[in-house]
Formats: structure tokens, C-alpha cells, sequence
């Protein structure tokens, strides 16, 4: 670690439209580059994910003292929480709940990963470096194992509820098969969709301790029939409705 360069800024912002920035860490392998989210909302601001907690990043999306800041987990695996601790208001779905309660390990020796992880991007031709990032964020790291303190959800939703920004609202989809308690966020009057790492453009990864094949071929059948303008994921560009008609239907081909 201490070869590595030191990038300042760690973050790079990128503005998506219509109240959204896209905000990640380009220094980190795309395996656990999250996409964190940052929805502008009229009484409450949504920060969709929060990176793996190499750096600050509250003060990237709290532009307004006066509005309340909701952090939403879309699942409990480490590239998405490792940041939750700094947001005091934090929702998950409650099948996430008792993992979001334990200790938070951010592992980033790859040799450490099984081949249900690494498998998959393999295949899809990336390659697998020794160290998930190829630089350090101010301050450096200790090592490439921190553990943070546990970050539970001070707000569990389940399928069907609404998240209110105040002038507008998503409703959350229980997606479940990456694991079980994974969520969406879909807000039917823009066709805007947060899939989290239910759906992406990018090696899905579904052999993971408690992702479940036969639920997860369910999630993207419901997936599909989404009348999406955009899906935001977890994990690299967005896409249209088009594309994910094309990464569902392959993925149910090959899993049914």
C-alpha cells in the first residue's frame, strides 16, 4: 500500500440529470467500484449506497443543513456500506438487518475472494490485480483489511413502501437472489430505477453466501417488465430499457 499514489479528490462527481449525481471512487477495481447516488429532493436529500468507506463522503452530499439526508443501503455486502456509519438516518430492507449489525469488513486483497467472485469477472475479461485499488485516498490506508464499527439500519422497508423526498417519492422493490434482502428504488413518474447490484451492466454475481439462483431468476422476470427510462446500478454505466430487457432475458436463459 504504501507504493500506491495518493489521489486527491478520492471521489469523482458526475451529474446524471434530473436531480441526481453520480458520485464513485475511479481508483478502485469496477468489482467494488460502487455506485453511490445522490438524489436532490425538496425536504429530504437520498443518498443511494455509500462506497466502500475509504474516505469521507457526507460531506460530498449534505449540500443543505436544513434538509434531512437519508442513506439507503440497497444490500448489507461491504462495497455499499462501508460508508454508512457517517449518515445517522440509515434504511435497508430487514433482510438485511442482522448482517448491516455486525462489524464491517473492507477486504481489498483479491486473493482473498473465492472464484464465486472473482469467477464471473474473469470471464467477462477483466483482470484481477492484487490489490482492488491502484491508489491511496489523503491519508492513505492502513492496510488492505479495515474493519468499522457496525452501521444498523435505523429504518427497515420492505417492499412496496415509499421513500418521500417531499416533492418526490420512489417505491422500493424487495429484489432479492444477489441476497436476500436486496432493493430497488423506482419512481414511476420519471421511469428512473436504483437496481443496486440486483441488476447492472456488468458480471452479476449470484453463488455468494445467501444469493439464491431460482429467486433471483424471479427478480429479473419482474425486472423486465419495468417500464424503465433509466436504470441506475450498483455497478458500472447506466442503461435503457432496451439493455436490461437484453441482461434479463440472458440472464433468465442461462439460469432457468
Amino acid at each position: 500500500m504504501v507504493n500506491l499514489p495518493v489521489a486527491d479528490p478520492w471521489f469523482v462527481l458526475e451529474r446524471a440529470g434530473d436531480g441526481i449525481t453520480l458520485v464513485t471512487e475511479p481508483h478502485v477495481h469496477p468489482l467494488l467500484r460502487c455506485n453511490v447516488w445522490h438524489v436532490e429532493g425538496g425536504h429530504v436529500d437520498l443518498v443511494v449506497d455509500t462506497s466502500l468507506g475509504l474516505a469521507p463522503l457526507r460531506h460530498l452530499v449534505e449540500r443543505d443543513l436544513a434538509k434531512g439526508l437519508l442513506a439507503l443501503a440497497t444490500h448489507s455486502h461491504s462495497d455499499h456500506i462501508g460508508g454508512l456509519g457517517e449518515f445517522a438516518d440509515r434504511a435497508a430492507h430487514r433482510g438485511e438487518a442482522d448482517w448491516m449489525a455486525e462489524p464491517v469488513t473492507v477486504c481489498l486483497d483479491s486473493s482473498l475472494y473465492g472464484e464465486t467472485v472473482l469467477g464471473p469477472y474473469r470471464q467477462a475479461g477483466y483482470d484481477i490485480p492484487e490489490c482492488f485499488v491502484d491508489a491511496v485516498p489523503p491519508g492513505g490506508l492502513h492496510g488492505t483489511i479495515t474493519r468499522r464499527d457496525p452501521a444498523p439500519a435505523t429504518r427497515l422497508v420492505d417492499d412496496g413502501d415509499v421513500i418521500d423526498l417531499g416533492d418526490r417519492s420512489f417505491e422500493v422493490l424487495h429484489l432479492p437472489g444477489h441476497s436476500p434482502g436486496s432493493i430497488g428504488l423506482w419512481e414511476q413518474a420519471t421511469g428512473v430505477l436504483f437496481s443496486g447490484d440486483a441488476v447492472y451492466d456488468g458480471p452479476l454475481l449470484d453463488e455468494l453466501d445467501g444469493s439464491d439462483i431460482e429467486t433471483y431468476v424471479q427478480t429479473m422476470r419482474r425486472l423486465r417488465e419495468l417500464p424503465v427510462t433509466v436504470v441506475h446500478g450498483g455497478h458500472e454505466p447506466s442503461f435503457g430499457r432496451d439493455r436490461l430487457i437484453e441482461i434479463c432475458d440472458r440472464y433468465i436463459a442461462a439460469r432457468s
